[in-house]
């Protein structure tokens, strides 16, 4: 069997081009995994935050903002581990409303670069509270926290994917 020779010059090419793939496709996982939590004047922290204030005074009162807030592939975990959908929020949104008190107690926002064309993912991390939201305890108050995933998607923030757990009020 003949074994061919490779001239210095094509072995230094190939050794020249594994290295710039290999320098490339480091910065490019380096720079998604970018992230820094929002400042408190950033516009679209602030947008995001009043929306979750709006969903969470939605407890209360139809407020409308269900059909702007929530992304039409929208999936969540409530509280008792039940999956709910848009579809489902709208129905909630519309039924009668027992709850008083609603309010956002926390949020914050932690931004994220997947595609390298700037933040396209953020993640709030908050709480809230209602009175009256289990009508089998209509004094009682709750409390929950919860994660929400929003993605920009044709340059609009929606909420993708929510995360709700019980917790005791303090």
């Amino acid at each position: 069997m003949r074994h061919r020779i490779l001239h210095p010059m094509r072995v230094k090419m190939c050794v020249v081009m594994c290295v710039v793939t290999c320098v490339v496709v480091l910065m490019t996982a380096a720079y998604a995994q970018q992230s820094h939590w929002a400042t408190p004047d950033d516009k679209t922290a602030k947008f995001m935050i009043d929306m979750e204030r709006k969903w969470a005074e939605g407890v209360c009162t139809n407020n409308g903002v269900i059909s702007e807030l929530l992304a039409d592939d929208f999936q969540g975990t409530s509280t008792g581990g039940e999956r709910y959908n848009k579809a489902d929020e709208l129905r909630d949104e519309k039924s009668s409303h027992s709850a008083h008190g609603c309010a956002l107690d926390d949020a914050r926002v932690r931004f994220f670069s997947s595609s390298g064309q700037g933040e396209d993912v953020a993640i709030i991390y908050g709480s809230e509270h209602a009175i009256g939201k289990d009508k089998t305890h209509p004094d009682a108050k709750q409390c929950q926290v919860w994660t929400d995933t929003w993605l920009k998607r044709d340059g609009k923030w929606r909420i993708a994917a929510a995360q709700d757990n019980k917790v005791d009020c303090k």
